[in-house]
């Protein structure tokens, strides 16, 4: 089994792709509704600490990675390119559409804050890459174009899959911005929900 990404051979292949598109063979990826608290959360808390050391220092670094990242590719010309490539085009994607940094930083927060509370979390690194990394994806994830007017217009609309080795790369250079931060302000991350209670 497997998958196309070459990530695993000891899943069949329904657990093998489920794998590759959310860091878990088993666990499903976190919902937007059940996440959204959490980064509502995580981003008032950025704000609200924004002199701190450690909070600049990842938004810093994030901003670093979004800086460094190369120039944008479309959508539709990442074919052939390694996960590697695929990654750095993504940071560009969310350069060019003028993502905040505090944005992307709050992604990885609200996962580090929802595994926190989730009694049933799936404990490994690499789905805590992933889970950031989907988030991340959806913020200027695809190329969009538009040509003529009218009855004639002609559109263009193609997004990058939200899959495989790059959500891994994307991940772990979010984690490492990071770093830091959750070592030092882990413990003062807000709570959306009292304790025990996320419904």
């Amino acid at each position: 089994a497997g998958t196309e990404d070459g990530l695993d051979t000891r899943f069949c292949r329904p657990h093998a792709d489920h794998y590759s598109r959310h860091g878990s063979p088993y666990r499903p990826s976190y919902g937007a509704r059940e996440i959204a608290p959490y980064r509502d959360a995580a981003l008032a808390w950025l704000e609200a600490h924004e002199d701190d050391t450690y909070v600049r220092n990842a938004i810093d670094r994030v901003a670093t990675l979004l800086q460094t990242s190369g120039p944008r590719v479309e959508a539709f010309r990442l074919r052939g390119l390694s996960p590697q490539d695929r990654a750095k085009a993504a940071w560009a994607r969310l350069r060019n559409a003028a993502v905040d940094p505090r944005r992307v930083v709050a992604a990885w927060l609200a996962i580090e804050m929802i595994i926190r509370d989730d009694p049933q979390a799936e404990s490994k690194i690499e789905f805590k890459r992933v889970q950031a990394a989907k988030l991340i994806h959806k913020m200027a994830s695809g190329t969009h174009k538009r040509w003529g007017e009218g009855p004639n217009v002609k559109e263009l609309h193609v997004y990058p899959r939200s899959r495989g080795r790059v959500l891994r790369h994307v991940g772990a250079a979010l984690e490492q911005a990071t770093e830091l931060l959750i070592q030092h302000r882990a413990a003062a991350l807000p709570r959306p929900f009292p304790k025990g209670d996320q419904t």
